[in-house]
């Protein structure tokens, strides 16, 4: 089937005791053993729930993947992921990277690490160490919107013996499948497009095969980093609509990119043709919180990948732990906004712009 049948039919089925089309919330800790020695599949639901299941189930096949696993959010899922390497694995990972996983790097996790431009296959292969045994990138970067070739990056790795990790948030399995690329691992913050509506915090990891994808259950299940089961729902029902929402974003931010890249007080605009974020660069530093007051029908709110749009400061929010000196030789400055394009009407969100930007 294609993928957008795939995805309005997440969670079909799923119930064989009445047929309900929309799979039952199991909003239930423990589960009753048929007898001794007997279990109906689930026990514990941090170890397992129906409903959490359905939406793994439904992630594993919208990614191409042999088993997903869903999360308590984004980061939860990631920190799995980077639980699979010890003190003296080295990693090569993107460097305009979400602030977050850069926050997780540096001050939580005793990971020795490389920052690359991971859109440059030359500058990871420079960066591959002896030690090294997995390159983490971002199928699209946040905030700067480079997009790294995976087919090319899982040649690399499979020559070098690596894993390779893919946050393919931005982009989602709609506009970029990187299992079916080489990819080892796919992260989510499924909080954004996977969900879409900005009502659940959520993560998931999908991985290319069985194996990898039962050590990874392990450490979930160890840890206990699970979804509920009612944020399972949430996300199951946001599936069920990504097709149809990421063509309206994409289209939407095509128009506004365009739009843009005209206006006199906009210096830069980072679209890479693809998906619903963009990111711009304003031409003066007061223009910024001038932007951010005016804004009426865009929210000024972090986050991205629901339908309403959003409107981010890098600086001061989303990357504001990395030094000031990193952000500037990123490209990450006082002047950059990043803004999540929603499904409102085009010519709606480009007027809001006009009148915030307006001198």
């Amino acid at each position: 089937m294609k993928l957008d049948t795939v995805l309005v039919h997440a969670g079909v089925r799923r119930d064989p005791a009445y047929g309900a089309v929309s799979v039952p919330v199991y909003q239930s800790a423990t589960f009753q053993h048929p007898a001794l020695g007997e279990s109906t599949g689930y026990d514990y639901s941090r170890s397992g729930n129906p409903t959490r299941a359905a939406l793994e189930e439904a992630l594993a096949r919208a990614e191409g993947g042999a088993r997903a696993l869903a999360f308590a959010s984004g980061m939860a899922a990631l920190t799995c992921a980077l639980g699979l390497f010890g003190p003296g694995d080295h990693l090569v990972v993107t460097e305009d990277l979400y602030g977050g996983t850069y926050r997780l790097l540096e001050q939580v996790l005793a990971l020795p690490h490389t920052y690359a431009d991971t859109a440059d296959l030359d500058a990871v292969r420079a960066a591959i160490r002896p030690d090294t045994r997995a390159v983490l990138v971002e199928s699209l970067t946040n905030p700067r919107m480079k997009r790294a070739d995976v087919a090319a990056l899982a040649g690399l790795c499979r020559a070098h013996g690596l894993l390779l990790i893919v946050d393919n948030t931005f982009l989602t399995p709609w506009l970029c499948r990187p299992l079916e690329l080489g990819a080892d691992i796919v992260v989510h913050s499924a909080t954004k497009y996977l969900a879409g509506h900005n009502d659940v915090v959520a993560g998931a990891l999908i991985t290319r095969d069985t194996a990898l994808g039962d050590r990874l259950s392990f450490l979930q299940n160890a840890v206990g980093s699970v979804l509920g089961p009612q944020d399972s729902w949430l996300v199951l029902r946001g599936l069920k609509t990504l097709a149809l929402r990421m063509e309206r974003h994409q289209q939407n931010a095509a128009r506004i990119a365009a739009w843009l890249r005209e206006h006199p007080r906009v210096e830069e605009v980072l679209y890479p043709g693809v998906g619903g974020m963009l990111s711009f660069t304003v031409t003066e530093p007061s223009l910024v919180p001038q932007v951010l007051r005016r804004v009426k029908l865009i929210l000024f709110a972090e986050s991205l990948g629901g339908v309403e749009s959003l409107i981010t400061f890098p600086w001061t929010q989303t990357h504001a732990d990395m030094p000031e000196e990193v952000r500037r030789r990123l490209g990450i400055t006082d002047r950059l906004l990043r803004l999540s394009v929603g499904i409102e009407d085009a010519d709606d969100l480009i007027a809001d712009l006009a009148q915030a930007l307006e001198g």
